[in-house]
């Protein structure tokens, strides 16, 4: 069993940056990627960011260049670093591991 807590989130104007962080617990060696995903007000989550153990990421296209995901092994910790922040970007962002586990969400808000 794998548990994820996120933080991090908060309203920000647009332009600005915040980081979100998801810390795992649990039997988090069997842990290959970490990723991000956002759900909008009357809109399907999506994806955002993935990074697997070995470094390797990949990003939606609408955040590419603002966004950067990263992980720490050694604190069992995955970051969202997310710069140039847009309106759009608001939404509740979701942590999740390739065990199929989910963390509860944390609100970013995007609004001067």
């Amino acid at each position: 069993q794998v548990q994820l807590v996120e933080s991090g989130g908060g309203l920000v104007q647009p332009g600005g940056s915040l980081r979100l962080s998801c810390a795992a617990s649990g039997t988090i060696f069997t842990i290959n990627v970490m990723a991000w995903y956002r759900q909008a007000p009357g809109k399907q989550r999506e994806l955002v960011a993935t990074i697997n153990s070995g470094g390797s990421t990949n990003y939606a296209d609408s955040v590419k260049g603002r966004f950067t995901i990263s992980r720490d092994n050694a604190k069992n910790t995955a970051y969202l670093q997310m710069n140039s922040l847009k309106p759009e970007d608001t939404a509740v962002y979701y942590c999740y591991s390739s065990t199929g586990h989910w963390g509860q969400g944390t609100q970013v808000t995007v609004s001067s």
